[in-house]
């Protein structure tokens, strides 16, 4: 009886060493099933970035992470306080699509406490205490702006005798991002403003580096509001003598608020001019299925975001990371992991142009929620 009741208790050592084990490791080597993944977005009022958290945590909790979102409301001292509060609570690997330069400090606390920090589709400038960033190939999303303004407006065919007329914005000038799109539509249309066959009515910086001009042209925080306003006086200003072919908006939400400003104009209700986005939102997909807008540039945020949950997966465990669909910026492209302060690992991801000829790819992709996918159908 004394041998059985030996035997069993070292079976019950045995076993709850080995259950100890488990919780310990997570259930196996290496695992990231215990990693807090403190995920912060900038704002909500994009709605993109809702739709990113969610995705950002769906992934993370299939691969076994705990995962909390923060929406930063466009305020990088609330982003601020969030991020320290995953610090607080022990977590190992910070994705943040930053508000502005100010998330710095904060990069710098996470670095000394050796939590791993992504940047998230906007890379965190001034800063050398962070190592990998996560994006699509951005100058490339300008690019494909710049092809949909040159195919919409038959540039090659247009002559300086019969010029086209275009008008130009840029994203938010804290955000790196906003440069790339700039300067890649601009490589794209700067030939045909150099042969004189597309006039640019207000301001013109030629590239981003003209920073005077392209503060004129930027739109603070990507807020709709402030481009509608702007176009409204554009178009009672130096817009007010001629008639607008095309307006290089940077994305969806101030495309359609250009569009709200133009069909107030007389001059715009019958046709408006050829209007550039990006995120393939819902309303402008349908805007573009309606002959509106004219063209967006998807990147299929949910490909994104799960890309974003493998490299930190591989982060955490101490692994190279290996991310389906992802390349690492080498070469000129390099340049678009620059903080200012280092280059970081930037991991990028190819976007695809939509226009009336292939509005379903979004949906086809599954990226809608049901609500919004309606709308489309």
């Amino acid at each position: 009886m004394k041998k059985l009741l030996i035997v069993l208790l070292v079976l019950l050592t045995a076993a709850a060493a080995s259950f100890a084990g488990a919780r310990a490791d997570g259930g196996a080597s290496g695992s990231t099933a215990a990693s807090l993944v403190g995920i912060a977005m900038p704002e909500t009022h994009v709605e993109r970035w809702v739709k990113d958290g969610a995705s950002l945590k769906r992934f993370a909790e299939a691969r076994g992470m705990r995962a909390e979102v923060q929406f930063g409301n466009a305020d990088q001292t609330q982003q601020n306080q969030q991020l320290q509060s995953f610090l607080t609570q022990g977590a190992k690997v910070l994705i943040i699509s930053c508000v502005n330069d100010g998330v710095a400090s904060v990069v710098a606390e996470a670095a000394r406490d050796k939590v791993a920090v992504i940047a998230y589709d906007r890379i965190i400038p001034n800063s050398a205490d962070y190592d990998y960033y996560i994006t699509f190939n951005n100058f490339k999303v300008g690019q494909l702006q710049g092809q949909g303004i040159e195919e919409g407006l038959n540039l090659k065919a247009a002559t300086a005798q019969a010029p086209k007329y275009i008008t130009l914005f840029a994203g938010s000038p804290t955000d790196g991002n906003a440069f790339f799109f700039y300067d890649g539509a601009m490589s794209i249309l700067n030939p045909y403003i150099e042969k004189g066959v597309l006039k640019v009515v207000g301001p013109y910086p030629k590239t981003s580096a003209d920073t005077a001009n392209f503060q004129r042209i930027a739109t603070e925080n990507w807020q709709g509001p402030i481009a509608k306003t702007r176009m409204e006086n554009l178009l009672s200003g130096d817009a007010r003598d001629v008639v607008l072919d095309a307006v290089l908006a940077p994305n969806d939400t101030l495309g359609r608020a250009i569009i709200e400003a133009c069909k107030a104009d007389a001059k715009y209700r019958t046709k408006l001019p050829v209007i550039s986005g990006q995120d393939a939102e819902a309303d402008s997909v349908v805007s573009i299925k309606n002959g509106e807008q004219y063209m967006t540039v998807f990147k299929d945020t949910n490909k994104l975001a799960e890309a974003a949950v493998i490299l930190a997966d591989a982060v955490v465990r101490g692994q190279t990371p290996n991310i389906p669909g992802a390349v690492l910026a080498s070469g000129d492209l390099a340049k678009i992991g620059d903080t200012g302060r280092k280059v970081v690992k930037a991991y990028l991801l190819d976007p695809v142009i939509i226009t009336r000829n292939n509005w379903q790819v979004p949906l086809d992709a599954g990226f809608y929620t049901d609500a919004e996918a309606a709308k489309l159908r």
